[in-house]
């Protein structure tokens, strides 16, 4: 018969594995999620993926540095997604304003709308250590994050 130590030890294992698989299999189903079709037959990866292809000549170097470091909060596990949302973002909103380039007001407005609410007292933050006002953007926040 098992110790009783060792039957701790496994227990313990046990729970840790079952946690670890139940926080992978989490992501997996949320990425699977992303990848199903909507209605239009694209999926909301798909149109990311179109939004940063189509844009990609309007971004110059000042603009993808600028995008780096609004993703540079973000973990460097989730930053390549981060930087993917956002980018897209900013691409559907220079393309269907007909933008010439990326400047920074389109920037800053596809930054604020792809962040999720619950991190815009982050952004705020972010924005603030970049010496950026943000008060002609408020309309883009939800009144509850001031």
């Amino acid at each position: 018969m098992l110790g009783g130590w060792f039957l701790w030890f496994i227990l313990f294992w046990v729970v840790i594995l079952v946690g670890l698989f139940a926080i992978g299999g989490f992501f997996m189903f949320r990425k699977f999620l992303k990848k199903l079709p909507k209605e239009d037959g694209k999926s909301i990866i798909d149109w990311e993926e179109h939004y940063v292809n189509e844009s990609i000549h309007l971004w110059d170097d000042k603009s993808k540095e600028l995008l780096e470091e609004f993703c540079s909060p973000v973990p460097e596990l989730f930053r390549p997604v981060a930087k993917q949302k956002i980018g897209a973002k900013i691409g559907q909103l220079a393309l269907e304003e007909n933008a010439k380039k990326i400047d920074l007001d389109v920037m800053i407005r596809g930054y604020i709308i792809a962040t999720p609410k619950r991190d815009h007292k982050f952004l705020r933050k972010k924005l603030a250590q970049m010496e950026i006002d943000v008060t002609p953007y408020e309309e883009y926040f939800p009144l509850s994050t001031k």
